[in-house]
């Protein structure tokens, strides 16, 4: 039997990253629906990447470095990683009978927009690219089969950020899961093994049991499980929002530095932005930006009790 076509594409980055290029990959699938469709992202992200319909094999990759491929020539390969030819050449050295990445010296394509909101970005890519319908809507994820480290039903309150930038400060953040546990919900803080420390002070001030801090105590797939059958998500502009938009569960968002129009959920009534800035801001700060400064524990609260008046 005549092996399959290959295509691969590169999204090698981190948890939103990956989670915004989902509608472009289910794009892809549809325009080479015969091919064995490859994703090469960070070993970190592959148990997320198999939740994703349209991929077939999970390749392990490290930004910005060669791929250790070792399949057949692809026919096609695909570059959602970035605009310029640090990430071009990763896949160009793929040799591909075809190579899709956006205009740059030595490489045709679409012409990049900096002010495009990541998901329709990578969407116009693939629709241009290879004359398939995107849909920016398709951002959903399967829901994984293993146990939830939660039940059903809890209040997800998730203080980090990769930078200090993007981190809301832990005592607002203390207030409003004191907020949700007076409401009668059961409340639970996550975070990554090194926001140990962070999570721990919030469930503290906060009056939470130690039971209620999931951060350390779970792996990629149990926290997309909690966050799949979760009442609400509170999180600033990190991948734990993406994670509600991927499985439709409410969810408040608190923007900084980033405008919501380059990185929000999209316009859906169970998504609720807060965001006071220019869009001027730096996300790689060392301190707290002065528009998420500005977010108050009253408008989160507010938008809070909005999302579940509606049941």
């Amino acid at each position: 039997m005549r092996a399959r076509p290959v295509a691969v594409v590169l999204r090698p980055l981190g948890l939103g990253d990956l989670l915004t290029g989902v509608p472009a990959i289910r794009a892809v699938r549809a325009a080479v629906p015969g091919h064995r469709l490859v994703l090469a992202t960070t070993t970190a992200l592959e148990p997320l990447a198999g939740l994703i319909d349209a991929v077939d094999e999970v390749l392990p990759a490290r930004e910005l470095e060669p791929l250790d491929w070792a399949g057949p020539r692809p026919e096609l390969a695909v570059d959602l990683h970035g605009k310029g030819p640090a990430s071009h050449v990763v896949v160009a050295d793929l040799a591909p009978d075809r190579l899709l990445t956006f205009a740059g010296p030595g490489y045709p394509g679409p012409r990049w927009y900096p002010d495009e909101h990541e998901v329709r970005r990578w969407c116009r890519l693939v629709s241009e690219g290879l004359g398939v319908d995107a849909d920016p809507d398709a951002l959903d994820l399967a829901v994984p089969e293993v146990p939830a480290p939660a039940p059903p039903g809890v209040a997800l309150v998730h203080p980090g950020a990769a930078y200090p930038g993007r981190r809301w400060p832990a005592d607002r953040f203390a207030a409003v899961a004191r907020h949700l546990a007076a409401a009668g919900l059961d409340v639970r803080i996550t975070g990554g093994p090194a926001e140990v420390p962070l999570t721990r002070s919030v469930a503290e001030a906060a009056g939470l049991a130690e039971h209620a801090v999931l951060a350390g105590r779970t792996s990629t797939l149990e926290l997309a499980a909690a966050v799949a059958g979760a009442r609400v998500v509170v999180s600033g502009d990190t991948g734990m929002a993406h994670l509600a938009t991927a499985y439709r569960r409410p969810s408040v968002v608190l923007f900084g530095p980033v405008s919501p129009a380059l990185w929000g959920p999209p316009p859906r009534p169970q998504h609720v932005v807060l965001w006071h800035g220019d869009g001027a801001g730096d996300p790689w700060g060392t301190e707290l930006d002065p528009a998420l400064a500005k977010v108050t524990v009253d408008e989160v609260t507010a938008a809070l009790d909005g999302l579940l008046a509606r049941g």
